[in-house]
C-alpha cells in the first residue's frame, strides 16, 4: 500500500517548496527563486511539517521525494539547516535548476510490499520504500578486509529478515523494522499487505545475493541489499531490501519484489 503525497493534504505550493529544499535549497534561495518572502515560505515548510508529522523540513523534503519517485529530480544533497531565515541575511548560493512543480506518476511497475524510508524513505523509501527510478547509487567499493564483517553484516540481516515473511511471521517482521518505517505503518497494515502481496508468490525455490549498494541520503545514508529470487508462483524475482543503521543494529525500512 504505497504512501502517496496525498496523504498529508499538502498544497501545491508547500510541495513546490519542499521539492526545492530536497535540490539543496535554503529557505532564502527558495524564497528568491520564488519571488516570495523568507517568512512566507517558511510558513509554509512550517504548516507542511505540521501535516506530515515530522520536526525537520529535511524529513519533509525526503519523505516527499521518496513518495513521488520523481526520476528527473537530482540526487539529495546536504540539505540545509531547519531554522527561521531572516530576510537580513546576505544572499546565498542559488541553484538555477528549476525543481519540478507538478508530481509525476510512478515510473517502475514493480508491486511494492512495504513503504520504505528510503531510504526509502526512503522513500524509501526509502527508501519504502519505493525504489526511485534513476537516482543515482553509489556502487559499494570493494571491501577491504576491516569492512568486510560490516559488508557480510547488512547481507545477513537483510536475509534473515526475507526469511521472516517466507514462514509468514508478520509480527516479528514488523518489530525487525526501522522507526521510521513504524511510523508510516502499523502492525496490521503491514499484515495485510503482507499477506496480499507475499502469500500469492508460493514458497521460495532459491535466493542469491545479487548486490549491495550505498544510498547516500540524509541523514546517514542507507544501505540497499538485492537478491535474485525463485518463487513457486514466480519464476524470476528481485528483492530489494534498503536498511538504516540503528541503536546499532541494521533495521529494514524499505522492500520491494519484483
Amino acid at each position: 500500500m504505497p504512501a502517496t503525497a496525498n496523504l498529508w493534504a499538502l498544497t501545491e505550493k508547500e510541495k513546490q517548496t519542499l521539492r526545492l529544499i530536497v535540490r539543496g535549497y535554503d529557505a532564502k534561495s527558495v524564497a528568491r527563486s520564488l519571488g516570495l518572502s523568507v517568512h512566507t515560505i517558511n510558513e509554509r515548510l512550517r504548516e507542511a511539517r505540521r501535516k506530515m508529522g515530522v520536526s525537520s523540513s529535511r524529513e519533509a523534503a525526503r519523505l516527499l521525494f521518496e513518495t513521488e519517485g520523481d526520476g528527473r529530480s537530482a540526487p539529495i544533497r546536504e540539505l540545509s539547516a531547519d531554522k527561521e531565515i531572516g530576510e537580513d541575511r546576505g544572499p546565498g548560493p542559488i541553484d538555477q535548476v528549476p525543481a519540478p512543480v507538478d508530481g509525476v506518476g510512478r515510473a517502475y511497475r514493480h508491486s511494492p510490499i512495504i513503504i520504505g524510508v528510503l531510504l526509502m524513505t526512503l522513500a524509501l523509501g526509502l527508501l519504502a520504500s519505493i525504489m526511485v527510478p534513476n537516482m543515482v547509487l553509489v556502487p559499494a567499493s570493494p571491501p577491504a578486509a576491516s569492512d568486510e564483517a560490516a559488508h557480510s553484516a547488512v547481507v545477513d540481516a537483510a536475509r534473515q529478515w526475507l526469511a521472516l515473511l517466507d514462514q509468514g511471521r508478520w509480527d516479528d517482521s514488523y518489530r525487525a523494522t526501522g522507526s521510521a518505517f513504524r511510523t508510516l505503518n502499523t502492525a496490521q497494515i503491514w499484515a495485510d499487505i503482507s499477506r496480499k502481496v507475499r502469500t500469492p508468490l508460493g514458497a521460495v525455490m532459491s535466493r542469491t545475493f545479487f548486490s549491495q549498494e550505498n544510498l547516500p541520503a540524509p541523514p546517514a545514508g542507507y544501505e540497499v541489499v538485492k537478491f535474485r529470487t525463485r518463487f513457486a508462483n514466480k519464476a524470476d524475482a528481485v528483492e530489494t531490501v534498503t536498511l538504516d543503521r540503528e541503536d546499532d543494529q541494521w533495521r529494514v525500512v524499505g522492500v520491494t519484489i519484483g
